[in-house]
């Protein structure tokens, strides 16, 4: 426990000999490539910052206040507090049953329940509409009995249904995360102070798992702000969903101002984010092996993550297995899969992860090894691209594209760019993690037997977050392969990966033509989330 103390200590008050006092002080070559990385990663906004400033106030005004407007502002400010208020309500729980009680299979659930994030929330949409919409299996299946109609699953119920079960996991994997480096003798000084069970929880482990609730609250609001396809498919406008809309239908304005608008909600809601999480805890004291006994409620305790999994997973499956015998074979040859199609998601995905963790590493070693406005400032410009929905980002490189760009725009590089922009805040965060936990006195000794600066970060400090590097990579791998918006909007003519696929078999009603690719797209992310799981360690008791 002494080392890991220590090693939180040095993180924080960054001492190593590579820590700088002063901005003068900063390597000029990292520091411009760091610069440079984070300049690319604003390009998107300040172009789209730009495009609403040519509206003009009176028009600007005129399309803000529209009641249709104001409704897609409700519809998304509801649509995220319902969400993220059940993923909370399901992640905590899920996290304390499997961290801190005896829950009978406690790692199979731990897995079973970390598997919906692998899960494009859309191929999860589609499911449910297959199951649960007008004339549905389920209700083909209820039809017998006399039961003729089940409730409307499109709309804001069914919108939150689905996203709730594919953004919980961001709650979960956090305030796991936080319960099992929390220092459990103060719970158990409570109890000695004849605190319940519940008396203990709110006022010792809530204090203490609420920072990193926040942060997986966070991340699920951002995601269901930012999802596209899930509205779509539930009919049920929101600001994702009217951008895409309008920009089909040539209304550049709208668009245009609708996306600074959902910028704005963005941005506010990383605000009340860093409100609500409060001052963080760094615990130095011990953990005890305490777990909580259930009891006679070891058995029920079960029925939530059983029967969240089983939602969220098991429907899925059978519904695209079942899809499998209704393709059809005589469709139009756009709407035959081919195998190609894996390829070119493949492809897309690893140049996507090899330019993330390229740029990635200078914003990443500077913020890490040096103190100061500028190494803070170039990795916090990396991450507008995460908090900036992809259509939003999608239609900026559009716009600009078109205008200043026109040789890559409709290419493979404009494409590969809007992921990277999109998804660089996954390999800065992975790679800065890394960099802090490599003690600055290795490379600095490297250099003291003749090594330059780049070799002793060639071969010292790189094989030391080499397990990061990689883990980064397949996060970014594996959010590419599911994004949606920004291959719809940014693809090359001709170019069609998984996603684009089921998008297509989806719009055209054939369902049965998305089943292989969906399938095919749930093995990959899987394969991908075992490669992070791995590279991160990860305990499940």
């Amino acid at each position: 426990m002494a080392t890991e103390y220590q090693t939180d200590t040095d993180t924080d008050t960054n001492t190593g000999p590579d820590a700088a006092d002063d901005e003068s002080s900063l390597p000029l070559g990292l520091t411009v490539a760091a610069g440079a990385v984070a300049a690319a990663a604003v390009i998107p906004f300040i172009w789209l910052l730009r495009t609403g400033s040519d509206v003009g106030i009176k028009n600007a005004i005129g399309l803000i206040t529209r009641p249709t407007t104001i409704q897609i502002l409700i519809n998304s400010a509801v649509l995220v507090i319902l969400t993220t208020s059940i993923c909370v309500l399901l992640g905590v729980p899920l996290a304390y049953l499997t961290v801190r009680t005896d829950l009978l299979f406690s790692r199979v659930w731990t897995v079973a329940v970390s598997l919906p994030l692998v899960i494009p929330s859309y191929v999860g949409a589609f499911a449910f509409v297959s199951a649960f919409g007008p004339r549905g299996g389920f209700q083909r299946l209820l039809s017998p009995i006399g039961i003729e109609q089940i409730p409307e699953i499109y709309g804001l119920a069914g919108t939150v249904l689905v996203l709730s079960l594919y953004t919980y996991p961001y709650v979960y994997i956090t305030t796991r995360a936080s319960l099992k480096s929390m220092d459990t003798t103060l719970v158990d000084a409570a109890r000695t102070l004849d605190h319940g069970r519940w008396a203990t929880f709110r006022r010792v482990t809530i204090p203490q798992i609420r920072p990193a609730v926040a942060a997986g609250a966070l991340l699920s609001s951002l995601y269901v702000l930012s999802d596209f396809g899930t509205p779509s498919i539930m009919r049920y406008d929101v600001f994702t969903r009217v951008i895409y809309v309008e920009f089909g239908a040539f209304g550049r304005d709208t668009a245009t101002l609708l996306s600074l608008q959902l910028v704005a909600v963005t941005l506010f809601i990383l605000w009340l984010e860093s409100r609500i999480r409060g001052e963080e805890r760094t615990s130095a004291g011990g953990r005890s092996r305490d777990i909580v006994s259930l009891g006679r409620w070891r058995l029920p305790a079960m029925i939530l993550p059983a029967g969240v999994s089983a939602l969220a997973l098991v429907v899925p499956v059978i519904i695209l297995i079942s899809w499998l015998g209704t393709a059809s074979a005589t469709v139009s040859e756009s709407l035959a899969f081919q195998w190609r199609y894996i390829g070119n998601s493949v492809t897309v995905a690893t140049a996507t992860a090899g330019v993330a963790v390229i740029g990635g590493i200078p914003v990443a070693y500077l913020s890490a090894r040096h103190d100061g406005f500028l190494p803070s400032a170039f990795e916090r410009f990396t991450y507008v691209g995460y908090a900036v929905p992809g259509v939003v980002i999608g239609l900026a490189l559009v716009y600009f594209g078109t205008s200043y760009a026109a040789p890559i725009y409709q290419t493979l590089y404009l494409l590969i760019f809007a992921y990277v922009v999109r998804f660089l805040p996954q390999s800065v965060g992975s790679l800065r993690a890394s960099f802090l936990a490599v003690d600055p006195s290795l490379p600095e000794a490297a250099r003291t037997l003749g090594q330059s600066s780049v070799g002793a970060f060639r071969y010292v400090t790189l094989p030391l977050v080499a397990p990061g590097l990689l883990g980064g990579a397949a996060l970014v791998f594996l959010t590419t392969m599911k994004e949606l918006p920004a291959t719809l909007l940014l693809r090359p003519a001709g170019f069609t990966t998984l996603v684009t696929h089921i998008w297509a078999a989806y719009k055209s009603g054939y369902f049965g033509q998305a089943a292989v690719p969906a399938l095919v797209l749930l093995a990959v992310s899987g394969i991908s989330m075992l490669v992070i799981l791995a590279q991160e360690g990860y305990d499940v008791k």
